[in-house]
């Protein structure tokens, strides 16, 4: 397999194409940063004019953030998106998605690949429902929405959660028993690889083995990271969602972003587990369960 990965820079692209290679797949690589092996697309400048000839096409490149300007997040995603597909119209395309897409006013409990919500907090899960909707007019496509990814390299989930520890107190929102099924890098990774070679089209869920109680989670990485006198705290929905509010508002005024937003209240406090059973029987992907033991190894900022 010739494949091409975007995104390869960062933390989702990088270990998609490193995967790729162990496989002894020949991948030329694109990123924002300029790294040597990467060459360097700016996604939302347009396609490419003479772009290499591939089988697959692995798209992961995004602006990923909890706020920002809308006008950002619809270039780079779904401009961006639009981009790809055009670069590389004969291959095989992979879009990595989110399942940000799916409603962030209720729980998703085992939740099949629903058709998209439709309305959303942030600029950054609607650019990701248009994304998804310029991938599939490619025509031979698949789409991953994966949640929470997790894994050596990531410097949002959990160290962005961990950097929250004040006063060897830890505070997050929700309840400790709130069910999730993250998404280790290793399992999108397959995921991706395994879609690359598919006939299947459409989303897709991708997830660890089986949900995790996110009380359970910020204990295990707490551990892991030598933080085992840290105390767990837990903010109701409700209020949690007040809170964010009052903050988003500020930061319509101090233009700087706010510490806690409505859409993280939403993803982190209520359940998001979600059906897996065309990545299994589909994909052929079997995902490992939820590990969080060597997260002392790969967090960096514990804030």
């Amino acid at each position: 397999m010739r494949i091409a990965v975007t995104g390869a820079s960062g933390f989702v692209g990088g270990a998609v194409a490193e995967a790729a290679e162990e496989r002894g797949w020949e991948v030329v690589r694109y990123g924002r940063r300029r790294l040597p092996g990467v060459t360097v697309w700016d996604l939302s400048a347009g396609p490419l004019s003479n772009p290499p000839e591939v089988d697959a096409v692995v798209h992961s490149g995004a602006h990923v953030a909890d706020w920002g300007p809308p006008q950002l997040f619809h270039r780079v995603n779904v401009h961006g998106t639009e981009a790809v597909a055009a670069t590389f119209p004969r291959a095989r395309l992979v879009h990595i998605s989110s399942s940000s897409v799916y409603p962030w006013w209720q729980p998703c409990v085992d939740r099949p690949e629903d058709p998209v919500a439709g309305r959303y907090l942030n600029a950054y899960a609607s650019s990701k429902a248009l994304a998804e909707a310029a991938a599939a007019r490619h025509g031979n496509a698949l789409i991953l929405r994966p949640h929470g990814v997790y894994g050596p390299g990531d410097r949002t989930l959990l160290p962005r959660l961990m950097s929250n520890v004040n006063n060897n107190r830890l505070l997050s929102v929700g309840g400790p028993d709130v069910l999730h099924q993250l998404t280790s890098i290793g399992n999108l990774a397959r995921a991706a690889l395994a879609a690359c070679t598919s006939d299947a089209t459409g989303p897709v869920n991708v997830a660890d083995h089986r949900p995790v109680a996110l009380g359970g989670v910020l204990r295990e990485v707490l551990d892991a990271t030598g933080r085992s006198d840290v105390e767990l705290g837990f903010i109701p929905m409700r209020a949690a969602m007040t809170i964010a509010a009052s903050l988003e508002a500020m930061a319509g005024v101090t233009r700087r972003p706010p510490r806690l937003t409505r859409y993280a209240v939403s993803q982190l406090g209520f359940e998001r587990t979600y059906c897996t059973r065309r990545l299994r029987d589909e994909l052929g992907v079997d995902p490992v369960p939820s590990s969080f033991a060597s997260a002392g190894e790969w967090i960096r900022d514990l804030g």
